[in-house]
């Protein structure tokens, strides 16, 4: 497998800098400004529908979004990104498509995005992984952007690792009794609230007006729906945006290019 021989700038800030990282994909995606987006395994439809806005519409001003592959908000983040703007860190060797249910996700972004791993061809899952995996993503990303987690979760691990390496933490506000992780970083003032996309991806990019860049049919595919629901919403958009190469479909889902 292909091992990465230029340094990193950004893994630099890690306890200690990997001996190897292997990769599979497009290593340019390392030279973007990067976010990264982690949380739960389990999220609630209003988590999902929140993560898809904020990749999809960072995506599309030209940021990558990096995460860590795991269901959930990971493979939302990845998904919603577009295969060919996020980079996934994995927690297994770089020929182990982990977990199984994501495989095709991560063979996509083999193709079309960035794969990086620190571990060994054909190392598996395991518990020790994951926090090394963890303190990956956050050293790539510019800021951390937390959508949901639990209490004493892996994600909030990956908190601690942002604020000592003196990242901005961004988090939802969510009801009481939801995300309780998430909200009492808020009132501990250790992240900063997103109450507005738009308005969050306007800052944080620089980009004025978000309409005049891209308009709202190209932030609808950046979520990767599929033919059939983008065909009834769009249903004079799609064949033109194909011909004219700004989106793709593979096996009935549609990406934005």
């Amino acid at each position: 497998m292909p091992i990465l021989q230029d340094n990193i700038p950004e893994l630099d800030s890690m306890k200690k800098y990997p001996e190897t990282i292997n990769y599979k994909g497009n290593l340019k995606l390392l030279m973007r400004k990067k976010v990264s987006i982690v949380g739960t395994r389990h999220p609630n439809n209003y988590t999902k529908q929140m993560t898809q806005k904020i990749a999809s519409g960072l995506a599309l001003q030209g940021i990558c979004i990096v995460s860590g592959g795991a269901m959930g908000v990971d493979a939302l983040a990845h998904r919603s990104a577009g295969m060919q703007n996020t980079i996934m860190v994995a927690g297994t060797g770089i020929d182990v498509r982990y977990p199984k249910i994501n495989a095709g996700m991560i063979e996509n972004i083999e193709d079309d995005g960035l794969v990086l791993s620190q571990f060994p061809t054909a190392a598996k899952s395991n518990r020790y992984n994951f926090p090394l995996r963890n303190e990956l993503v956050v050293a790539l990303g510019d800021i951390l952007i937390v959508t949901q987690a639990d209490m004493d979760s892996g994600t909030m691990r990956s908190v601690e690792y942002a604020l000592k390496m003196g990242k901005e933490v961004f988090v939802l506000s969510h009801r009481v009794g939801e995300s309780e992780a998430t909200n009492l970083l808020l009132q501990e003032g250790k992240a900063k609230p997103i109450y507005n996309i738009e308005s969050f991806v306007k800052t944080y990019t620089g980009v004025q007006n978000i309409g005049d860049t891209k308009d709202d049919f190209l932030l609808y595919c950046a979520s990767n729906p599929s033919y059939e629901d983008a065909l009834k919403k769009y249903p004079d958009k799609i064949f033109e945006a194909e011909l004219n190469g700004t989106i793709e479909i593979k096996e009935a889902i549609i990406y934005a290019l």
